[in-house]
């Protein structure tokens, strides 16, 4: 292929490790919302924070169906850190990693776009990425829902079969490989479906991916 391939990177558990800290975090904070929300204990917050997540494939769904949530209250109230740069889990070579990668980087991230912009740069990356494409962009709607990944393509002006995700979640990848995009599973899992095209236990492996992505550096222009 001749051309440059679309990077469209997950964020978390993706470009960082958010399982370490930012995860429990931000699902402590989901809680402690729907309980001073709602007027409902731990339990209770917990259960429906689950079970909306399971339902609609995100909690701030269920909330806005069911309670008429204010999305934009939600997210800030969500995503508030005091210290997020001791909480980002990151590897030190990404930057250099992401720089040997031709072609555009897209951020594409169910996360609200404040949160991911202040992840980037606390990693020092907000230079090595074109554009971030986050929930608010996605109108509320997140992965693996097509309507998600249709928006990016249709407002990036992307060509399904030029992009690259790069991704921890299948679901998510499983998506992407039915509208003809190439897929990179970032684990450390055992096993790899057939709907993934490379598999990583780290992004910093990428640069080496583009072969078996069938991209070469040469002809992107790397």
């Amino acid at each position: 292929m001749s051309t440059a391939p679309v990077w469209l990177f997950d964020l978390d558990d993706t470009l960082h490790h958010a399982s370490a800290h930012i995860f429990p975090h931000i699902n402590r904070s989901m809680t402690d919302y729907i309980m001073q929300q709602l007027a409902v204990d731990e339990g209770q917050a917990n259960t429906l924070r689950n079970d909306y997540w399971h339902r609609y494939g995100a909690t701030l769904l269920g909330l806005m169906r069911h309670h008429d949530t204010d999305p934009a209250h939600f997210l800030r109230e969500t995503h508030r850190f005091d210290q997020l740069h001791n909480m980002v889990v990151f590897e030190r070579a990404l930057r250099h990693s992401l720089k040997r990668l031709p072609g555009r980087k897209i951020v594409f991230s169910n996360g609200p776009s404040a949160y991911a912009h202040a992840v980037l740069s606390v990693m020092g990356l907000r230079r090595s990425v074109d554009s971030v494409f986050a929930i608010e962009q996605m109108r509320l709607q997140p992965k693996p829902g097509h309507r998600a990944f249709r928006r990016l393509l249709v407002e990036h002006n992307l060509q399904a079969s030029r992009c690259i995700l790069v991704e921890d979640s299948l679901a998510n990848l499983k998506a992407a490989k039915r509208l003809g995009m190439r897929t990179v599973w970032i684990s450390r899992a055992g096993g790899c479906p057939a709907y993934v095209d490379a598999k990583f236990s780290s992004v910093l492996a990428l640069p080496r991916a583009l072969s078996r992505l069938g991209f070469s550096r040469r002809a992107a222009g790397a």
